[in-house]
């Protein structure tokens, strides 16, 4: 009996799941393989109270296009709610509101022609088409001499350090373009947090015949004399007709054993921060003013970003639970990857007497840390000379990853758009169809 080649899907985050669904939708028979057990990657939930909440902070933008028109090919688009929350950041000391032209306009630390200067080049990127102005200049550089000194010094600068740390001088314009081009002061949310999306996802991957292997490792690829692609995890081997590996690229080639090296060094390349995430559940509201982000512009705090997620989605939603997200992007040999869960809740919590005066350690109810590699690419200026290609040299192996999102390092909506492309590409390339028995699984 013929049937459809396999495809093999590594890697169960947006990438993973929406090629899986759209490859199933092709006809092709697909099996998923997560090291979590979970569905989501980056995006995944967990459990609070009756509801989900995501392990890292997450929302649409309006120009999210590609995950809006999915969450309503889903069903789901009753639950995905639209709102305009405040968006600040903190500079000696104050926090202030800093997400729309006329809160630009009211920035007191700058003078006013100071504030009219970044505005009008805050205008200049949202309508700039395309990153490609942009490569050649590091965001750095390229902010001084444009926003002023004073502008990026007090607003730019702080930012980029925060996020990058040392890296900060070498990162690109271009990815720094993204980040403003597509923002919109309208945020999405979904009830229920985006674990609803993939949960979704995978209900219908089972419904047209995929399967899903979670809490499974891959430990090893190769491609066999016949062009099929043997996976090894810790579980299973499999062999493929295609394989679609959503891992980071350097990880990939990692564990490709039969790759030329010629390509391992043209492409194992770059590098990523891993995402360190401290999440507190406290008695009452830690911003006041109501914002919803606030960017750490100052020294001193041990996180980058305070996100008060109760600030957009209702407190009720989380059975009367104010929710915090204290975030941080890091070397993934940083010392913070290593220190005890409750050692880092019980430094952070003296800083946020900073931000609200009235806070007190018994505020807190609950809290949870999560942890994620390869979560923030380096995105020098040379980073898209070294993108490599979707088709590898062994030809029945795919690449996708966010390091293929370029110039957005990371985004759902970039890697649904993503997903889609690569999956009507391998569904057009596909082998032809083999037998049932060398498709399955390897004795």
């Amino acid at each position: 009996m013929q049937e459809k080649p396999r495809v093999g899907v590594l890697g169960a985050g947006a990438l993973g799941l929406v090629s899986a669904y759209r490859l199933l939708r092709r006809g092709l028979p697909v099996t998923v393989i997560e090291r979590e057990t979970v569905l989501g990657g980056l995006a995944a939930g967990f459990p609070v109270g009756d509801t989900y909440l995501d392990r890292f902070y997450h929302h649409l933008f309006r120009s999210d296009r590609q995950a809006i028109a999915l969450i309503d090919e889903l069903g789901l688009g009753a639950n995905l709610h639209w709102l305009r929350p405040k968006t600040s950041i903190l500079h000696s000391g104050r926090t202030y509101q800093l997400d729309s032209p006329l809160s630009v306009l009211r920035f007191s630390p700058l003078s006013l022609w100071e504030r009219l200067r970044m505005g009008m080049v805050i205008a200049l990127l949202k309508v700039a088409p395309s990153e490609k102005y942009f490569e050649g200049a590091t965001a750095d550089a390229w902010l001084a001499r444009y926003m002023g000194r004073r502008p990026h010094e007090v607003v730019w600068r702080p930012q980029l350090r925060a996020k990058f740390g040392e890296r900060y001088p070498e990162i690109s314009m271009a990815w720094m373009w993204a980040r403003i081009h597509d923002r919109t002061t309208q945020l999405g949310y979904p009830s229920g947090g985006f674990q609803t999306m993939y949960d979704r996802l995978g209900q219908e991957i089972a419904r047209l015949g995929g399967e899903i292997r979670l809490g499974e490792t891959v430990a090893g690829i190769e491609e066999e004399p016949d062009g099929r692609i043997r996976v090894r995890t810790n579980r299973h081997e499999q062999r493929f007709a295609q394989v679609l590996s959503t891992l980071p690229t350097r990880v990939t080639l990692q564990l490709t054993s039969t790759l030329p090296e010629e390509f391992r060094r043209s492409y194992e390349w770059g590098e990523a921060y891993g995402a360190h995430c401290v999440i507190l559940s406290l008695e009452r509201q830690l911003l006041r003013d109501g914002t919803y982000w606030l960017s750490v512009a100052e020294p001193g705090y041990p996180f980058m970003a305070v996100v008060e997620h109760t600030n957009l989605m209702p407190a009720g939603d989380y059975g009367g639970r104010r929710l915090v997200y204290l975030g941080n992007y890091l070397p993934m040999n940083h010392p913070l990857f290593r220190t005890p869960d409750e050692q880092i809740v019980a430094d952070y919590l003296p800083h946020l007497k900073r931000l609200n005066p009235d806070f007190a350690p018994d505020w807190l109810r609950e809290s949870w840390v999560f942890k994620a590699p390869y979560a923030q690419p380096i995105v020098t200026r040379e980073f898209a000379a070294h993108i490599a290609p979707h088709r590898t040299p062994l030809r029945n192996l795919w690449l996708a990853s966010m390091f293929h999102v370029y110039p957005h390092d990371r985004g759902q909506n970039y890697s649904i758009a993503l997903a889609n492309k690569v999956a009507a590409r391998m569904a057009a390339e596909a082998p032809a169809g083999e037998s049932r028995a060398a498709a399955g699984a390897t004795p």
